[in-house]
Formats: C-alpha cells, structure tokens, sequence
C-alpha cells in the first residue's frame, strides 16, 4: 500500500514545521516531541519545508530546503527542514521571529526518486506529467531540484520544467538534452497553511 497521510497528520506536521521555527528563534533550540507519536510518522521520508512571505493576498518564496531522499524518520525530517529553510537559505536573510505572523508554512513528503529510463533524451518530455512530478537533474557533480508544484506556479510545459531544473543545477538549460544526464522524478503529498497560522488543507495541483 503507498505510503499516504491524512488531513489529520498533514496539519499535525504542518503545526509542527511551524512550531519549530518558532522554537529556534525564540530559544536558539531545536524542538524535542514530548508527545507521543504514531509510528507511521517515524517512517524515514524525502521532505521540503516550504516558507512563504504573504502580502495583499499573494505570496513570495522566503526559503524552502529540504532532502529527497527517505533518510531520517519524517517528524525529524520536518524539523530539520523547517529550521533550516527558516536560517539557512542562501537565497534569504534568515527569518526573524516577528516575521512568523506574515508568513505561510507548507510541507511537501516525498516518494523516493526513480530515474527516468529513456533511448534517447528528447524522449523525456514524455515521461514527466506537470502537477504530478517533482524532478532532479544530475549531471556530473551539478545537481538540481524543482518539487512539484512550480511548474504549475509558473505555467511552464515539460521541456521548460526540464531547462529550469538545469539552471537550478549550475547548468545549461539544455543539458538535459545530453547523454549521461540523469533525470529523476518523484511525487510529493502537500499540505500548507491557508494562511499565517491558519487553516491547514492538502494542496492538489492538478496534473496535465
């Protein structure tokens, strides 16, 4: 059976990812669960922690990091993630904590990577579905990472998701076209804030 969550645990985790930011900033800390836990929300999962700012009803990337690989059991996962994308995203001066109310929390679990088998690598395009797929570009010591639902944020086709992600990467835009490119993809279980601190609601994207 795939490995699925429910509303319940999505908000549990999204409550969570918010909950740890807070901590770190107030206390310098990272969060112990004192609580008790189910099981399931142990097992070792791929995740991103995604922050957006808000403003006037749109939102603005403020850091998202994560791991796509089913490495650490998916609470801590959530944790480290969640601070991390909070402090650590080169793209961001780190978070502040009277930013926590302007900003939106949103989690995004991963199934494992797969690599994308092809003859040749014009083949690609038709092997990835936009809304459904996240994808990595590995090429050499170059690797780069889109989660599912930016193509669809960007209303980009599967060749432009394929150029974006070599850019993410520190290649060329076309580099997917070249042998010995690896490209994987993967699907994510997305649950986010409706609002700062808000209603939390899984995210469908829709796929085409």
């Amino acid at each position: 059976m795939p490995f699925d969550l429910t509303l319940k645990e999505g908000t549990f985790l999204v409550k969570l990812a918010r909950k740890a930011v807070e901590e770190y900033l107030k206390k310098g800390k990272k969060l112990e669960i004192c609580e008790k836990i189910d099981e399931k929300l142990f097992q070792p999962c791929g995740v991103f922690v995604t922050i957006n700012k808000v403003h006037d009803k749109e939102r603005e990337l403020r850091g998202c990091i994560g791991s796509p690989y089913p490495t650490t059991p998916l609470v801590e996962a959530i944790i480290d993630s969640a601070i991390s994308s909070a402090t650590q995203d080169p793209r961001f001066q780190p978070l502040l904590l009277e930013e926590l109310n302007k900003v939106v929390f949103e989690i995004s679990v991963l199934t494992p990577p797969q690599i994308i088998k092809v003859k040749k690598p014009n083949e690609y395009p038709k092997e990835i579905r936009i809304g459904q797929d996240g994808l990595i570009v590995e090429r050499g010591g170059f690797k780069g990472l889109l989660l599912p639902q930016v193509p669809v944020e960007w209303n980009w086709d599967t060749e432009e998701f394929l150029c974006q992600c070599c850019l993410k990467a520190g290649l060329p835009p076309d580099c997917w076209l070249l042998n010995n490119t690896k490209i994987y993809k993967f699907q994510a279980i997305i649950f986010e804030e409706e609002n700062p601190k808000g209603k939390i609601r899984r995210k469908f994207l829709g796929w085409k």
